[in-house]
């Protein structure tokens, strides 16, 4: 495969994996005002693109584009060697783009309307690779007469042999209409240089919304200045508008009758461009040596030699490539600014989004508080129930059984009356959140536990802290209508569910750790002990009683009687009440301690994580849309270091 073509294929292999990560990336783009900026920016790229692709084979569109005055067209007749378009110094010779070429190239191959432009067939050693473009001047408000194009041709080819080599259609450009239109001259005594209004771009007819139609499709620029004219303001606006997806390369002419400034020019060049070489030329000069068959000399041999050797080949494709990534980075250019200023509001939203859950969740965690503390009969049950199944078989622990038993029905009145969190928190310790969602969709028509989980939050709490994000949504340019009330109201419940849940497990491993710290091998052993005790003095009474003192005993006494009974179950009772109080009241003593450490793990944002969440989503998704940038940008600059220009002569846009 030749080098040239290989270098073809791979500018091709990689522009595509370009546009495809930078569609990849697109696809990502959240609701957000900025990221519709930038979608809006890579479609019009994408349509740069188009209109580049459409000239990868074809030579490279050289554009030359200067004020009024500046020598454009005389410059281009001195590099083809001939008058091949008209030139004035004083007056807009070059009112619509002029289109320099051979006879073996159409406008289409460089994807431009033939109906836009002017054309020119020469057939001249300059144009072997190259396409030349006078363009209109951006400082005048001149206007064509007419809409035709103008078609001129080498001697001996007749105007319709030439639109036949440019492939015209015969109804666009009748050949009856090309004598009249090659002799079109305007008047000189009426220039009309007036300043440009802002509203002429808008103007199709006028010259600077020609030039702006036709620039897009030039690979680099002959940028022209004069001594007078370097320091144009609408010259730099619009080589501003077009530098981002071409090579630039700076002449200053009129060398016969002015000074040299261009270190003056390359300073006023320098915040936005890398100028290269400055090229200091004698237009007419130049094309009287051409006349008279002499080489080039000077600046202005350099300069041909830039364009007709340097330009040539390879190097026109790392030039295409090299305009492709420069119109890639100045995108992602203008895309990273805008996403940059419009992050802050966006940090500033989550960061919003935080303390108003920060504000709820305490809230919650106050009431949570409250109620844990007041609920120690349930408290109690679920502590002795797990330390009677960590107790096992024995004696003391068959007591505890019992009088678990006891609140059984307490807890089930605390199921049908579960109203509040610590309530309902509770119960799922005992029964498993599964068990209670059951008898939730038993109870739909009474009372669920999706309007119950909503009803733990402070709705007017709610409706402000909505209130206060929808300001900093609508800031962040996020959609505010994430923050309505029927939005909130759906993402309370399902926070207060996952608060349900996580309440529940948090008082699960707590009771946990309660009932393994105080029922160890010791503290087990003396209340079995103690218990134990108290039996075996109950059956010795009775034992010696029956045994000895009403049959052995010297003086026999009555057996004990109902009375002795009543007795001493009332005792026994009263030990193991004692037995137990002491326990609960050592299972208790850590008690307040673990809920103060529990609220405090509630306050934090994490236990209302589940509302707003969709606005937090947006905003992250926000965030993480922009660091995804970083990689593609990254990856453009490096090809753009990587990419070997020809010489130090071309310029481009910093």
């Amino acid at each position: 495969m030749p080098r040239d073509e290989f270098a073809q294929l791979e500018l091709l292999s990689e522009l595509d994996a370009l546009l495809e990560r930078l569609a990849r990336w697109m696809q990502t783009a959240p609701d957000w005002q900025p990221a519709e900026t930038c979608r809006a920016m890579v479609r019009r790229l994408q349509q740069r693109i188009e209109t580049m692709r459409v000239r990868w084979e074809a030579p490279l569109v050289v554009a030359l584009l200067g004020g009024t005055g500046t020598g454009k067209s005389a410059l281009i007749n001195a590099l083809l060697g001939a008058e091949a378009v008209r030139t004035g110094r004083q007056r807009p010779t070059t009112t619509r783009p002029t289109l320099i070429l051979r006879g073996d190239i159409t406008p289409e191959m460089l994807g431009i309307d033939p109906a836009s432009v002017e054309l020119i067939v020469r057939d001249l050693p300059m144009l072997r690779d190259l396409v030349l473009l006078d363009c209109p001047d951006p400082d005048t408000t001149e206007e064509t007469p007419d809409d035709f194009p103008k078609i001129s041709c080498d001697a001996g080819v007749s105007p319709t042999t030439a639109g036949a080599a440019v492939k015209l259609p015969p109804q666009q450009f009748p050949a009856q209409a090309v004598p009249a239109r090659a002799a079109d001259h305007r008047s000189a005594t009426n220039p009309r240089l007036a300043p440009v209004p802002a509203a002429a771009a808008q103007n199709t007819d006028s010259n600077l919304a020609r030039l702006r139609k036709i620039l897009p499709h030039c690979d680099v620029l002959l940028v022209t200045a004069t001594q007078q004219k370097y320091r144009s303001a609408r010259v730099a606006e619009e080589l501003a508008a077009a530098s981002a997806g071409a090579r630039l390369v700076f002449v200053q002419t009129h060398a016969d009758a002015e000074d040299d400034i261009r270190d003056d020019w390359r300073a006023v060049l320098a915040d936005q461009y890398a100028a290269g070489h400055i090229f200091f030329i004698d237009s007419l000069s130049a094309l009287a040596d051409a006349q008279a068959n002499r080489q080039p000399r000077g600046e202005f041999a350099q300069l041909v030699d830039l364009l007709l050797n340097e330009l040539a080949g390879a190097a026109g494709n790392r030039i295409r490539r090299a305009n492709f990534l420069d119109l890639l980075a100045d995108t992602l250019s203008g895309c990273r600014k805008r996403l940059d200023e419009a992050i802050p509001p966006v940090e500033q939203a989550i960061n919003a989004i935080h303390q108003q859950r920060g504000v709820l969740a305490s809230l919650l965690a106050k009431q949570m508080h409250a109620e844990l503390l007041t609920s120690r009969r349930s408290w109690e049950n679920r502590l002795l129930a797990e330390t009677a199944s960590r107790w096992g078989l024995s004696p003391f622990a068959l007591v505890l059984r019992i009088y678990q038993g006891l609140g059984n029905w307490a807890l089930g009145a605390l199921l049908l009356r579960a109203r509040t969190p610590a309530q309902i928190a509770l119960w799922g310790t005992l029964e498993g959140v599964q068990a209670w969602r059951k008898r939730r969709q038993a109870r739909q028509a009474e009372q669920g536990l999706d309007r119950a989980a909503a009803g733990f939050w402070d709705q007017a709490e709610i409706h402000k802290a909505g209130l206060i994000l929808e300001g900093y949504a609508t800031e962040a340019g996020v959609d505010r209508r994430l923050v309505s009330p029927s939005a909130v109201a759906a993402e309370s419940e399902a926070a207060g569910a996952n608060f349900i849940a996580r309440a529940s497990a948090d008082l699960q491993s707590l009771v946990a750790s309660l009932a393994a710290r105080h029922t160890g091998w010791f503290t087990r052993g003396c209340y079995e002990v103690l218990f134990c005790a108290m039996i075996g003095c109950l059956l010795f009474r009775l034992a010696k009683n029956f045994f000895y003192d009403s049959w052995l005993a010297p003086g026999p006494s009555p057996a004990l009687g109902l009375d002795f009974y009543l007795t001493a179950g009332f005792w026994l009772l009263l030990w193991c009440f004692l037995l137990i109080f002491a326990l609960t009241r050592r299972l208790r003593r850590g008690l307040r301690r673990e809920i103060d450490r529990l609220v405090v793990a509630w306050q934090s944002p994490s236990t209302a994580s589940g509302l707003f969440a969709h606005l937090e989503s947006q905003c992250r998704g926000a965030i993480q849309f922009r660091r995804d940038l970083d990689p593609l940008d990254e990856q453009v600059n490096r090809l753009r270091r990587q990419l070997a220009l020809p010489g130090e002569k071309i310029g481009h846009r910093m």
